[in-house]
């Protein structure tokens, strides 16, 4: 695996999703200090991942984020990277005090109509050169 910053967070994102590549485009966008990196859940280095925090390799419908050793999911993940982001995007992070069953029923909506609504690519998005050092292999 590639070596990064130790303030450095992995996020595994559904690669086929265009919504999920959106989402990852969103982020880039907004984190100038380069403290995301991005894998696809696809990747061998995603499944690797997935692996070693005890998540399954197949069938996975949510976002990962891994953060100082552990490995969040679904709407915890999507406030953990928002709390980590340029301008008011860390406001949200205030839902965190909701509890998670019920912020999860909205994600689950998302998650289950995302190919639907946004489409389904026939590869892995392929970042931008300025992007690529920022995408583990």
């Amino acid at each position: 695996m590639q070596t990064h910053r130790d303030d450095a967070a992995i996020i595994l994102f559904d690669g086929l999703c265009n919504f999920c590549s959106g989402a990852v485009q969103f982020i880039l966008r907004r984190d100038p200090r380069g403290r995301f990196r991005f894998a696809s859940l696809q990747s061998d280095i995603g499944r690797r991942l997935l692996e070693e925090h005890g998540l399954p390799v197949d069938g996975l419908n949510t976002i990962v984020l891994i953060e100082t050793g552990r490995a969040y999911t679904r709407s915890t993940a999507a406030l953990r990277i928002a709390r980590r982001l340029r301008g008011a995007w860390p406001l949200c992070y205030a839902a965190i005090l909701i509890p998670s069953p019920l912020r999860n029923l909205g994600y689950a909506y998302v998650a289950r109509n995302r190919y639907r609504w946004f489409g389904q690519a026939e590869h892995c998005m392929v970042p931008t050169t300025s992007d690529r050092a920022r995408f583990l292999e």
